[in-house]
């Protein structure tokens, strides 16, 4: 049986610098192929390539999808091969979805577009197709913007868009980056279902190597560019011949991996009580109160690391960022150190600011793309009055891994990971007692990740730190806290030591996140079942 899509030799070169070197593969109809790399391997180059979404740079080789050549095609038949022969997926569904289209409109649009279907036509296209991806009530939903949708529901309705035109090839580019384990599994228990269901091809990029190893037949490990190792899935997890991949094997969080003996914690630093944060949503009169966190009740141990895990919308950033008064409480308690923070005015929280410091998921978004790196670690210490905050910044920029002479660089000039370690330098500058990490290793590839979390961990003996380490990754939070607290619809429905939870844990909900947890087992098929019948 002759591919759905044929690579040989594909090479991308922007200006001076070869992107993709060399890449050759065939993909077959209602199979998989996952690739995966760290970033900057050129993984989304590959997969953008695919459909000559590449604009600027010159692409060589042959890419054949059935008897298309893409790279030769004219534009109107690149038009048509674009969504109804090929379909992509893209990481970021909210820059792929108009924020001013209702979403059925969208998919009906892209629809009409093709088919030259009628309006009508179109609309029912795009509700069955919605309600195939499993989005309930899909005839109402239909009918809502992006931002009313969840960020699961919006990678689903972006499935449902490339489903419309029942393509023969899904790419699916990083399709389950920052989601939390339950919706992670839900989607790619959704892709599973579609690929058995219509006999398409999958190309699933990421960088979680527990996210390809089962949901994919063969997986293609990228480096600078290159295809380092290809071949069946189960071989290349389970007896890996470069010494890349086993590098990056060993980088990922593994469940069963051993723990280091946990530090004895001293007296409570902080003791939250009854905490509630509520927020007032709907149109003017019709307008309610939403309790995101609901009567939290907890204490934070001086040397400790308190894991607090959930999924989205459970309420733990809002809950980190309450621990540091960027939000006030609508009620309860918030005591650091014997003193009450809920209520006190800004005059006499500064001098605790020092103390108390929020790492952010998005280190892009709290850096200040006009300001250098060090002015942005030295911002701290200039307004509580350091002396010399230049030499400071540097000194903290060589202790987290930074290059001191880059201080005069931006922040786009860093990588993801060199940018969070300039907001851990920047959080680290007035030298705080507790440390409030919201996510953040969030959307890092796993050989960086590892490097943060190793970092942070030094970091804590070094500084005698606190730390609150909030995530949605169950195995990176194993790995790194003393004790774990599980949060649910803005309350804590479990709160253990970290082995005690991972190893027999008592609430229904808390089991039914560790059983989402990708596992680097490729006969293990992630959280099967549920995926339609219970939707995001």
């Amino acid at each position: 049986m002759s591919p759905v899509l044929r690579v040989r030799d594909l090479r991308v070169r922007f200006g001076g610098f070869e992107a993709v070197k060399g890449v050759s593969f065939d993909l077959a109809a209602g199979r998989a192929l996952g690739v995966v790399g760290e970033s900057g391997s050129g993984k989304s180059t590959l997969a953008m390539s695919l459909l000559r979404l590449t604009e600027g740079a010159e692409t060589t080789g042959e890419i054949r999808a059935g008897e298309t050549d893409v790279l030769a095609a004219p534009k109107a038949e690149l038009r048509r091969l674009r969504g109804g022969r090929i379909a992509m997926v893209f990481q970021d569904p909210l820059s792929s979805l108009d924020p001013y289209l209702r979403v059925g409109d969208q998919i009906a649009e892209v629809y009409r577009a093709h088919t030259g279907a009628t309006r009508r036509a179109a609309r029912a296209k795009a509700v069955e197709v919605l309600d195939r991806v499993g989005i309930p009530d899909a005839a109402r939903r239909a009918r809502a913007y992006p931002h009313e949708f969840s960020g699961g529901m919006r990678q689903r309705a972006l499935i449902a868009m490339a489903l419309a035109l029942r393509p023969r090839i899904l790419i699916a580019d990083e399709p389950t980056t920052a989601l939390d384990v339950t919706v992670q599994a839900q989607l790619l228990d959704l892709l599973g279902d579609l690929r058995a269901a219509t006999g398409m091809a999958l190309l699933l990029v990421s960088h979680d190597v527990g996210v390809v190893a089962g949901n994919v037949d063969e997986v293609l490990v990228m480096r600078d560019g290159e295809a380092v190792e290809h071949g069946p899935v189960g071989t290349v997890l389970r007896a890996p011949r470069a010494g890349y991949t086993r590098e990056l094997l060993a980088a990922v969080p593994r469940m069963d991996a051993p723990r280091t003996a946990a530090p004895t914690p001293g007296e409570p630093l902080l003791r939250v009580t009854d905490l509630r944060r509520e927020f007032v949503l709907g149109p003017p009169l019709r307008r309610r109160a939403v309790p995101a966190v609901d009567g939290v009740t907890f204490d934070v141990r001086r040397g400790e690391t308190l894991g607090i895990v959930g999924e989205s919308g459970s309420g733990k950033s809002t809950l980190a960022r309450l621990l540091v008064r960027l939000l006030e409480p609508t009620s309860g308690r918030v005591v650091f150190d014997g003193r009450d923070l809920a209520g006190l005015p800004e005059r006499r929280l500064r001098p605790l600011r020092r103390d108390l410091q929020l790492v952010f998921q998005d280190p892009g978004a709290s850096l200040n793309p006009r300001r250098t790196v060090g002015d942005s670690i030295a911002e701290p210490l200039r307004v509580h009055g350091e002396p010399d905050p230049g030499g400071a910044a540097r000194a903290l920029m060589e202790r987290v891994g930074l290059d001191p002479r880059r201080a005069r660089d931006y922040p786009h000039e860093f990588s993801g990971g060199q940018r969070q370690r300039i907001g851990i330098a920047r959080a680290l500058a007035l030298r705080p007692r507790l440390l409030v990490c919201d996510e953040p290793v969030t959307s890092l590839d796993v050989s960086t990740q590892a490097q943060v979390l190793e970092l942070l961990t030094d970091l804590r003996h070094e500084f005698d730190l606190t730390l609150v380490f909030v995530s949605h990754d169950l195995a990176v939070v194993r790995q790194v806290s003393d004790r774990v607290a599980v949060m649910r619809h803005g309350k804590i429905v479990e709160l253990a030591g970290t082995d005690a939870l991972f190893e027999s844990p008592e609430h229904p909900y808390t089991r039914e996140l560790l059983a989402a947890v990708p596992t680097l087992d490729p006969r293990i098929p992630h959280g099967r079942g549920g995926a339609l019948e219970a939707p995001i």
